[in-house]
């Protein structure tokens, strides 16, 4: 009996699998850095450096014209040697009316919030009424836009024959400076409600108390604040002025106060953080008003 072998082919041989190519992930750190704070780093940049240049060329201007001989105004260099102790020190207080820089502008600022404060709340409530009602428009409108018209300073020998004393003289130049905006704000914004707000509150049968807060104040909202921010820049602009005259700590005495001395470097300082702070309170009424009106209001 003869067997048969059966020959198998050797099984064919595959080539080796290429390794596979491992690809590095992003660090964590890197992306984070390109997405979130580089982008910042940016708008920081882009916001900060265009006017930081802008400075550094007017003091270099502001230094090379006032270092010439015969120049009436200090350079950069001599206001900064001239107010070192003011502004390294602005907390002193030798007695009197002679203190720190501080000391003045918290005096201005209490007036200013005190006088800004009674006029946003009697802004407020007269220009609702004047907008809200046709016979308060025609009988009060017209006495508000002459009386807008009357320079702050001109209040104050009434003022002062009034109350007798320079701090209320002084708030009450404030107060009747700063309102006449946020009334008339105030008083546009309620007469452009929109129609189809007042039918809903009719539907709803909201009383008046519910349609202040629910429909007016909302509605009205982006023109209250832009008379609120015209009003804090009148409110700065009249105590610095009104100061001059009465007398007493703040900052406005002590512009008039250095002049009479002769020292031009502290009231160029003096001015440089006028400026400041009216920005600031500027800045503060901006970003309540794009809290509460959720960014509808004029930035």
């Amino acid at each position: 009996m003869t067997m048969t072998v059966l020959k198998t082919e050797p099984a064919s041989v595959l080539p080796p699998a290429a390794a596979a190519k491992v690809l590095p992930l992003p660090k964590p750190e890197r992306a984070f850095f390109k997405t979130s704070v580089l982008p910042k780093l940016k708008g920081f940049a882009t916001s900060v450096v265009p006017p930081a240049v802008v400075i550094c060329l007017l003091l270099a201007v502001w230094e090379i014209l006032c270092r010439k001989a015969g120049a009436t105004l200090p350079p950069p260099s001599r206001v900064n040697a001239d107010t070192r102790e003011l502004i390294f020190d602005p907390f002193f207080d030798r007695g009197g009316l002679d203190k720190g820089l501080f000391w003045h502008l918290s005096a201005s600022l209490q007036r200013v919030a005190l006088g800004y404060a009674i006029a946003a709340v009697c802004g407020v409530a007269l220009g609702t009424l004047v907008g809200q009602s046709m016979w308060a428009m025609r009988g009060l409108d017209p006495i508000f836009q002459v009386l807008r018209t009357v320079p702050p300073l001109a209040w104050l020998p009434l003022a002062l024959a009034a109350f007798r004393q320079g701090h209320p003289s002084a708030i009450f130049v404030i107060f009747i400076t700063s309102i006449w905006p946020i009334i008339i704000n105030t008083a546009v914004g309620i007469r452009n409600i929109p129609q189809d707000y007042r039918n809903v509150s009719a539907v709803l049968r909201l009383n008046p108390i519910e349609f202040f807060y629910k429909i007016m104040v909302p509605s009205a909202a982006p023109y209250i604040f832009t008379g609120l921010r015209i009003g804090i820049g009148l409110s700065w602009l009249a105590i610095v002025a009104a100061e001059m005259l009465i007398g007493g700590v703040g900052i406005g005495f002590f512009i008039w106060d250095a002049w009479n001395s002769s020292h031009i470097s502290e009231i160029i300082l003096a001015l440089i953080y006028v400026g400041i702070i009216g920005f600031l309170l500027d800045r503060i009424v901006a970003t309540l008003a794009n809290i509460v009106t959720r960014g509808t209001a004029y930035n």
